[in-house]
Parts: structure tokens; sequence; C-alpha cells
């Protein structure tokens, strides 16, 4: 994931001219942070998790899902890695998709 971000932000696909391209890491903030900590305030609101099935990051998404109440799905896109739901148009367009039918279904048009 790392090499596949490095190229990704590193190259005219992700970046941006505003960008300094560097950021510095807090360890010791990122390893008391925890997103699933509090999984039980999302419910009942509907939760759509979207991973790619070669994805490095996948087993959170996976993790989430198993922690949450209903409603609740997992939608994973064949083939795709972490980075390449970022803009590649064969699987952004399916996401895209599963959002509008998952999120009209339980949000209401």
């Amino acid at each position: 994931m790392y090499r596949e971000g490095t190229e990704y932000y590193r190259t005219p696909r992700g970046q941006h001219p505003r960008s300094a391209n560097w950021s510095v890491v807090r360890t010791d903030v990122l390893a008391q942070y925890s997103a699933f900590a509090h999984q039980n305030w999302i419910s009942p609101r509907p939760l759509l998790m979207i991973a790619g099935t070669d994805a490095d990051t996948r087993y959170f998404s996976e993790e989430a899902i198993a922690q949450a109440a209903e409603p609740k799905e997992l939608f994973l896109i064949e083939g795709a890695t972490h980075i390449d739901l970022y803009d590649r148009d064969a699987y952004v367009t399916p996401a895209i998709a599963k959002l509008s039918e998952f999120y009209g279904k339980h949000l209401g048009q």
C-alpha cells in the first residue's frame, strides 16, 4: 500500500500544485486512535463500507461491518486496491452506483 500510495502522490496522477507532498506522522496520536471505538453510535443510521478485494486496508471495512448493527453492507469491488478507488473509473463508477443505491434505499430520495 505504501509503494502504491507513493506512486500515486508523487506522480501527476495524484499531485496537486499547492501540495508540498510530505507529511508529519504523529505515531503517538495515531497509535491511540480507533475509528471503531464508537461503532455503536452509528446505528440505526445506515453504514456502507466499500473496499477493493485487493486492498491492504480491506480488513478495516470487514471489522467495521462485523461490529456494526443494521442497516449495514460491505460492498467489495473485484480487483481494486485501496488507491485504485481514488480515481480509477473502472472501480469508482461501481462505487458511486452502490452509494446511490444504498443511501437512496435507506435515506430516501
